[in-house]
């Protein structure tokens, strides 16, 4: 199991409407990506205060690696990748992302 997660620092933390449309596309790849078993994402409570620069984030759970790739491909994915960069600190660089393989 692989569990990819993201971790966004916005230009405009204050703004979270521009997430709405980037998150509603990559759920949706949970129905044409098969190998794509879960989607949770939300603001970063960041309880212990490690990560305030990264005001939101998302967790997308695959099979395995093949799914993962499938779904790194999808169009749908490179578009909300797209909007993702165009709302982060510093575009590419105000995202985070770790990969977890996970049993």
């Amino acid at each position: 199991m692989i569990k990819h997660c993201v971790f966004l620092s916005l230009a405009d933390p204050a703004d979270l409407s521009v997430l709405d449309e980037p998150m509603q596309l990559l759920e949706s790849l949970g129905q044409s990506v098969p190998g794509m078993i879960g989607f949770v994402h939300g603001p970063n409570k960041d309880f212990e205060n490690k990560t305030p620069n990264h005001q939101y984030g998302f967790v997308c759970t695959f099979n395995d690696r093949e799914a993962h790739l499938a779904y790194e491909k999808h169009p749908v994915h490179q578009k909300a990748g797209g909007m993702l960069i165009a709302a982060c600190a510093g575009g590419y660089e105000g995202i985070l992302v770790a990969d977890i393989e996970a049993e």
